[in-house]
């Protein structure tokens, strides 16, 4: 499926961006980053990764699963998947206000501590997705008769702010958090058990619960 694809390969290129965020951060709190490379990675964020990106999938690929799939958009993957996009763009928002701003030390506090924030609930939203919404996509929509479903390419103010990421990676390479955990499936999304009781709670019918042991066999 297209815009699945799409989407999985824009996870490939904003993945990485969010470690070198994290390592312009580190950098500028200690002056030693270049406060004009700000705007550039606000830009990517911003129009790239949420105004192209999670816009996407929040406008096409989430109503299809809940119109063509029937299942809830208020629980279970979409709610969490929503959620997590409200919850990363407050945090975004507070990260921004300082990103270009002069520091002290009580707001380079801030903005390390929002910084580190925001990139790990990317990095296990990515998670989350990669290994449990686009594969059950894949699996489900064509079930339902859905076998594609729209997409565009991105203007060219997002483009422009992708294409920019080349530099940036260079100029900051991209941090390694040792302090997250990552991985595959349900159990590793922060959503799980909170916001989300898993995908098989939420999606599954009666003849898959019933197929459950030949699964897992």
């Amino acid at each position: 499926m297209k815009l699945i694809d799409e989407l999985r390969a824009e996870h490939d290129i904003i993945d990485p961006m969010a470690g070198a965020l994290r390592t312009y951060v580190a950098r500028r709190v200690r002056g030693q980053a270049d406060a004009a490379d700000a705007p550039r990675f606000l830009a990517f964020f911003r129009l790239y990764a949420d105004a192209f990106h999670h816009a996407r999938e929040e406008g096409v690929l989430l109503p299809a699963l809940a119109r063509d799939l029937d299942v809830p958009s208020e629980t279970g993957p979409i709610a969490a998947v929503l959620g997590d996009h409200v919850r990363m763009r407050a945090t975004f928002a507070q990260l921004a206000a300082l990103l270009g701003s002069e520091l002290d030390a009580a707001s380079g506090a801030r903005l390390e501590q929002l910084a580190t924030e925001y990139t790990r609930a990317l990095w296990l939203h990515i998670d989350s997705e990669n290994s449990v919404l686009f594969l059950e996509s894949e699996h489900r929509l064509p079930r339902a008769g859905t076998h594609e479903l729209p997409t565009r390419a991105p203007t060219d103010a997002e483009a422009a702010a992708r294409d920019d990421a080349t530099a940036l990676l260079l100029r900051y390479p991209p941090l390694v958090d040792d302090g997250i955990i990552r991985g595959e499936g349900c159990p590793i999304c922060p959503n799980f058990g909170v916001h989300c009781d898993g995908v098989e709670r939420a999606w599954w019918n009666e003849n898959e619960w019933d197929e459950f042991p030949d699964r897992v066999g």
